[in-house]
């Protein structure tokens, strides 16, 4: 006589089932936390580019469409211009969607916590000034955020030299009659790549701005 026993399953077989179970679970959050991640990363990354791309096109044309102010109480009238390894100040009109205006600006990179920002600070010149602005108080605006460094070069003939002397690269700009050929602007994030070198041209005479320029001595002399 056969009996009516239905069968079920062994510890053995549930306990191999759990561990089955587990292990595809423990597999698919893992997939799905690489995913979130690589979104975020992808994200963070389109941020970036973004920020950079809108960062270099202000600069580009900034630094292209500056202003010929010069210190007219000063001796030979120089520039509002004054270029360093990691600063670069100038003169030029912020666009209107930046609130407007001539100002004297100058980039730098700026402690912040425990990180540093590319910031542009800004001072309304003072045309009856015998010395640059210092920028001390000046109105800052934060133009990228974790950026270690930025490194400017000018490129240009020396001080007092004429058209026969070959331009050269420097790390800093000393002629205060004369802009430099162009302006290079190198700005290395805390992470990532370094960002593309951004060179252009200022599209200013050396004469501009000048009551009375000397062409020999490539000097302004005044009224």
């Amino acid at each position: 006589m056969t009996g009516n026993r239905h069968r079920g399953f062994t510890l053995l077989e549930l306990t191999v089932a759990l561990l089955l179970l587990a292990l595809m679970s423990s597999v698919l959050y893992g997939t799905l936390s690489l995913s979130a991640s690589s979104w975020d990363r992808g994200e963070a990354k389109t941020t970036q580019v973004g920020d950079m791309r809108l960062t270099e096109e202000f600069l580009r044309d900034a630094l292209t469409s500056q202003i010929p102010l010069r210190l007219h109480k000063m001796v030979e009238q120089p520039l509002y211009f004054e270029g360093k390894s990691d600063s670069l100040a100038f003169v030029a009109a912020l666009p209107r969607q930046a609130g407007g205006g001539t100002y004297y600006l100058r980039l730098a990179v700026a402690p912040f916590g425990d990180a540093s920002r590319l910031t542009l600070a800004r001072a309304i010149p003072d045309y009856a000034a015998t010395a640059v602005p210092d920028f001390t108080d000046a109105e800052q605006s934060v133009l990228a955020d974790s950026i270690a460094q930025v490194r400017f070069g000018y490129f240009g003939r020396d001080k007092d030299s004429n058209d026969a002397n070959a331009p050269t690269w420097r790390d800093h700009w000393d002629d205060p009659q004369i802009l430099p050929l162009l302006i290079s602007v190198d700005v290395m994030p805390t992470t990532g790549a370094p960002w593309p070198q951004l060179v252009v041209e200022p599209k200013i005479a050396p004469e501009a701005g000048c009551r009375a320029w000397d062409f020999n001595r490539n000097r302004c002399v005044g009224t």
